[in-house]
Formats: C-alpha cells, sequence, structure tokens
C-alpha cells in the first residue's frame, strides 16, 4: 500500500510532531511505501525539516502550500497535489492542518485516490474566533468532509465537535491518541546544574509552560496571576519554553508588571530538549484555549509532573482533575491562582498527582502505539475500499455532489 501524508508545514509543534512520528513509524511496517509533502517551514517556531535528512526522498516541500489564505498559491496548490498524486498514485492519501487537509483531500479526490483520511489535531472553527471566520471555515471543513473516508482524532472532543457541525458519521472516525518517544521523559530528573542554567535555584518553586508564544495560548492569563501568586509564593518561577512572534509582547509585560526576575524565557528549543526542561519544573500549566489535545499535558505527565489546564477540546482526556492535575474553566483567573498555590504549597498531593499521570500516559501515548493503530486503520480501510469497478459499491465513498 502506498500512503502519501500531507501537512501544511512542519514547525515545531504538536500536530507535526505527531505527523513525522507517524511517518517515520509507518516506514517500517510491512508493505506501506510511506511519505510526506509538506509546504514550507519557517517562523521563530522552528523547523523539523531535519528529521528527514537522514531520509532522502522521504519528503517533498510544495512552496504554493502556505499556511495563510492566498488565492493564488492557494489554487497552484492544489494543481500540484492533483499532479503529484496522478503520478505517484498512493493508495491513501492522510491530511494534516487546516490548509493542507482541505487542499489534500480535494485534490486526492482530483486524482482519484482510493482512500482519503484527515487527522483532526486541532478544531478550525469555535469560540476561540468571530463568526465570519468560523463560518468559512466551518464549511470549508463540510466540503472536504464530502469527500473524506475516515477521520482521525486526538481526542474524542474533536469528534463531537465536527459530528455536531455536520460533518460526517460517527463510524467514520477513529480516536488515537498522539504518540511519543516516552523514555527521555520517563528518565527526567531535577537537575540543579540546567536549574542554574536558567537563573534558577534548587529552592525555586518552577511552573512550567510549553507552547508557542502567541495569541490563544494562555501566556497573557499567566501573566494576569503572576503579582498574586509572587505575593503569597516569593520564591515561585515561570519557566516559558518555546518562541513566537508575540515574545516581545510578553517580555515588556513582565517588566511592565516589576517582575522580569520571575520570568525565564527559553527561547526556540529543539523537540529533544523539552524532556529535561520538564525535569526542572514543579507544576505545568497549559492554559490553551484552542488545541484538540495539548502535547505538552501527556509529556508533562510523562515525566510524572502534575498539570493545570483549561478545560478546552480534549485538556480534560488527559488532564483528569483531582486524579493528574487540575482542570479549570478558561479564564478563571481566580481558581488558577488558587490551584497553583494549592500545588505549590503540597509536595506530596503534587507526587501523586503527578505518579498516577505517568502511568495513563505510559499505557496511552508510545509511539508504537500510534503507529501500530495507524497501520491496523490503514489494513482496514484498505479491506474495505469500494470497487472502482463496481459503481453500487459505495461503501466508503461519499456520494452526492460537492457543495
Amino acid at each position: 500500500m502506498r500512503v502519501t501524508h500531507v501537512i501544511t508545514r512542519l514547525i515545531v509543534g504538536g500536530a507535526q510532531e505527531n505527523t513525522v512520528a507517524s511517518v517515520l513509524g509507518l516506514r517500517a511496517k510491512p508493505g506501506l511505501e510511506v511519505e510526506l509533502i509538506s509546504g514550507p517551514a519557517s517562523g521563530p517556531e522552528g523547523s523539523l525539516e531535519a528529521c528527514f535528512v537522514a531520509h532522502p526522498g522521504l519528503l517533498t516541500r510544495l512552496p504554493e502550500l502556505v499556511r495563510p489564505i492566498h488565492p493564488w498559491k492557494d489554487f497552484r496548490a492544489l494543481q500540484e497535489l492533483t499532479r503529484l498524486f496522478r503520478e505517484r498514485r498512493p493508495d491513501l492519501v492522510h491530511t494534516h492542518s487546516g490548509k493542507a487537509g482541505v487542499l489534500g483531500r480535494l485534490a486526492a479526490r482530483r486524482a482519484g485516490v482510493p482512500i482519503i483520511v484527515h487527522t483532526i489535531h486541532g478544531p478550525s472553527f469555535g469560540p476561540f474566533q468571530g463568526a465570519l471566520a468560523n463560518s468559512i471555515f466551518r464549511a470549508a471543513e463540510r466540503w472536504a468532509g464530502r469527500v473524506t473516508d475516515h477521520f482521525v482524532v486526538v481526542a474524542d472532543a474533536m469528534k463531537q465537535q465536527y459530528l455536531a457541525a455536520g460533518i460526517g458519521r460517527s463510524q467514520q472516525y477513529t480516536k488515537i491518541f498522539s504518540g511519543f518517544d516516552l523514555a527521555p521523559f520517563l528518565a527526567a530528573k531535577n537537575d540543579r546544574a540546567l536549574r542554574a542554567r536558567f537563573g534558577l535555584t534548587p529552592e525555586d518553586l518552577v511552573v512550567g509552560k510549553i507552547a508557542r508564544l502567541f495569541k490563544l495560548k494562555g501566556h497573557d492569563d499567566l501573566l494576569a496571576v503572576a503579582p498574586e501568586l509572587v505575593r503569597h509564593c516569593p520564591r515561585i518561577k515561570f519557566l516559558l519554553v518555546g518562541d513566537g512572534a508575540w515574545r516581545g509582547r510578553f517580555e515588556d509585560r513582565a517588566h511592565s508588571l516589576g517582575l522580569a526576575q520571575h520570568f525565564v524565557f527559553t527561547g526556540l528549543v529543539r523537540p529533544e530538549e523539552v524532556p529535561s526542561l520538564i525535569g526542572i519544573m514543579d507544576i505545568v500549566v497549559h492554559l490553551s484555549r484552542r488545541e484538540g489535545l495539548p502535547r505538552a499535558l501527556p509529556q508533562a505527565l510523562a515525566a510524572a509532573r502534575p498539570v493545570l489546564a483549561y478545560d478546552c477540546d480534549g485538556a480534560n482526556e488527559v488532564c483528569r482533575d483531582g486524579e493528574t492535575g487540575f482542570l479549570i474553566a478558561p479564564g478563571d483567573a481566580r481558581t488558577l491562582t488558587e490551584q497553583l498555590l494549592k500545588l505549590a504549597g503540597d509536595v506530596p498531593l503534587r507526587e501523586s498527582l503527578g505518579r498516577r499521570g505517568q502511568a495513563f500516559v505510559r499505557q496511552n501515548f508510545s509511539t508504537e502505539r500510534l503507529v501500530d493503530e495507524l497501520h491496523a486503520l490503514y489494513l482496514r480501510l484498505g479491506q474495505t475500499r469500494p470497487d472502482p469497478a463496481d459503481p453500487a459499491d459505495k461503501s466508503l465513498r461519499p456520494t452526492g455532489p460537492l457543495p
């Protein structure tokens, strides 16, 4: 079976890391030929393209496939994807992310690809944006959904949201948790030398956050409660891992609050550095208002660190309130402050939550499990795909005209 994955860009991020792990892992499965098509990766978030240096020919870069809406480039990307699919004749196209998800599925349909799969890593519509944008993106997802044979979701919340929007049928959805290499996180430790490198002492209570420095990620909310947290816990420090277009804004805000000495910005780090950074954290917060299932949460739990998260999308499927961490209503500054102070003052509670979280992640988030479940899905879809020679066989392909 020939399988082609398509993603908009290979920046450092959860959806991208999950896709890279899937592609590299599936290559080892017997009977599979796997490749990846991606648009250009650029920006302060960093690139994952180096993962393919040792695998020449596995990655195809498509310059026209860009994240912003750009009618001419979008048209060219659709044309080029259609051409590539017709030339390479994949048996299955598996798309990821918004732009590649829509254009890739439509191109696969035009090229006559037998099986079309799309992973919903996060919602493209919801309360995080305005009515006009939601209307446009919801319509695009419905349009592409009409030519999709199967959806993979990283959390049940994505299935519920998309079904509620009239996209697909329940039996077309399969949940597969995002996998990652657990070993470095399981081995993470509180390295005093690494703490010292970032100006942190052994006595500091380190609250970590791993996310792009950009809108909707919750850094503003953390900065808003920081003065109260520092007043009650003077030894608290905030370790912000990542980079992004809003870094200057957040640094200026920390200075204006008089708390610059309490905030540490690591800047861009390689994915392989994340486990050691989680190791020097005591608590991990994730305050994103838009994410399918935040990768930072299982990563933190794999290192036995308790988590606090906004109850958005699939966060509650990993941050189990009172079991592996605490869930907070988005924007509830008072509860965020109270729960952080509670964890700051209770080491046994932090350890208990972390141990339970680590056991849960061990069972559900390995790369091997991710790859095995994807492989099994591909085989199942391949066995039940319609026979192109039989016009009566409509078991998978949606019928009716595109909207």
